[in-house]
């Protein structure tokens, strides 16, 4: 089963490292990547910037149209109106299946914010105790996962939080 995570940064590049980070954890087959974005958004910067990471999945992976889907709902429709946005209404249900309602979209777009950065993963057969050491010292904030309240709680726990 793959599991959808968001992991905020404190900083604008702070996902850019942890993509250096997952690259290497790949290699080790110590993660399996299917597919992940980041998000990058400068101080000042009017909105952030997002990026693929294509250097991590082969073919099969979500794909660009899913993450420009999502990134347009976090964080473009607020700024082009209401009848817009009313109309995304039936993308944001049929994104629901995999763990993107409502309530994902509100915590994403009120935690990640000018000055930080996020990673958006979907992965599977993370070695837990070697991600969380290679991960040790970069600051992450878990903002969603759809991983079950227990599994969700044992991954908090393994990275400290």
């Amino acid at each position: 089963m793959a599991t959808l995570t968001v992991w905020k940064f404190p900083t604008a590049s702070g996902a850019a490292g942890a993509e250096r980070i997952l690259e290497g954890l790949t290699k080790q087959e110590l993660i399996k990547v299917h597919d992940a974005a980041i998000v990058s958004w400068p101080t000042g910067a009017k909105k952030p910037r997002t990026q693929q990471m294509n250097s991590l999945v082969g073919v099969g992976a979500l794909g660009g149209m899913f993450w420009g889907m999502l990134f347009g709902l976090l964080f473009f429709i607020p700024l082009v109106g209401a009848a817009i946005g009313a109309g995304m209404g039936a993308l944001t249900g049929a994104l629901s299946d995999v763990g993107i309602d409502d309530d994902f979209i509100k915590s994403v777009r009120s935690e990640i914010e000018p000055g930080t950065s996020a990673l958006f993963m979907m992965t599977s057969d993370a070695v837990v105790d070697k991600v969380k050491d290679a991960f040790a010292g970069t600051s992450p904030t878990l903002i969603h996962t759809n991983l079950s309240r227990e599994q969700e709680k044992a991954l908090l726990e393994a990275f400290g939080e």
